[in-house]
């Protein structure tokens, strides 16, 4: 059944637009970088857009650095909220649980396919976006590259910790798949489901910014999104990666069980 899916993902036209528009920004940014020859000041800006002007091997964090506080959430959300809504509105639910499928098993499948989207997205955009680093802006220093605490890296250092910090891009869309995942469940309205996935996510970046609601802050999904930035520090700074990762996984822990709940005892009917 995860096959299944997966394969059914990579086939739809729509992975492959999403995917396209994602790419689209990073894509404009480096072509007005190239043209203008003027990146944003050093701690202004998206991360490391400041830097690659002089090194466009760091451009795929930059590119990331755009996508993920909206682009890639919403791409998230849509996919998310169409797992189970989707089948449900085009009627073919009832049909794919008449096959020896358990639901548990149809909910696992829908999981790991939009985990499986969120992995290939952000290789794809790495990919593409590292191209365009290199054609378009500053060739790396043979020296290294200057970490963010101003000692340097070498190309080496830089591309392991870059590794983790893609790792950490997909764990900090496991969240979002899960609460997209489980409103799908309680919902025939594929739409629905994902507006109320990204209604979470405004509410968490509007909760972030109140001094009121500084208790929550921690807790919150979008907090810990950009830490991945701390791994190019020197040393690394691992305590808001670590804080990201339980959250992360706290989500996807919680809203995944409450989407086998809700699916599991789902009138197919209704």
């Amino acid at each position: 059944m995860i096959g299944v899916e997966l394969v059914k993902m990579l086939r739809r036209p729509r992975t492959w637009v999403t995917i396209g528009m994602l790419i689209a920004l990073p894509t404009l940014i480096a072509v007005l970088l190239a043209v203008t020859d003027l990146a944003p000041r050093p701690g202004t800006g998206p991360p490391f857009l400041s830097a690659v002007l002089s090194d466009g091997t760091l451009f795929p964090l930059a590119a990331i650095g755009v996508v993920l506080p909206l682009f890639l959430p919403i791409a998230v959300a849509v996919l998310g909220g169409d797992a189970i809504a989707g089948e449900t509105q085009t009627g073919t639910l009832r049909y794919l649980l008449v096959q020896p499928v358990g639901r548990t098993h149809l909910l696992v499948a829908k999981l790991v396919t939009v985990v499986a989207f969120v992995l290939l997205a952000v290789l794809v955009v790495t990919a593409v976006t590292y191209v365009e680093g290199r054609l378009l802006l500053g060739q790396a220093p043979a020296s290294g590259t200057e970490s963010l605490s101003g000692s340097t890296l070498t190309q080496g250092e830089i591309a392991w910790r870059t590794v983790l910090a893609l790792g950490y891009v997909v764990v900090s869309m496991l969240g979002v798949a899960a609460v997209a995942l489980f409103l799908s469940t309680l919902t025939t309205s594929s739409i629905g489901a994902a507006l109320g996935t990204v209604g979470l996510l405004i509410a968490s970046t509007v909760l972030l910014g109140l001094d009121a609601a500084g208790a929550l802050h921690p807790f919150l999904p979008t907090r810990y999104w950009l830490a991945f930035v701390d791994l190019f520090r020197d040393p690394i700074l691992w305590r808001d990666v670590q804080r990201g990762l339980v959250v992360q996984l706290g989500y996807l822990l919680v809203f995944s069980l409450a989407a086998w709940a809700s699916f599991t005892t789902k009138d197919i009917d209704d």
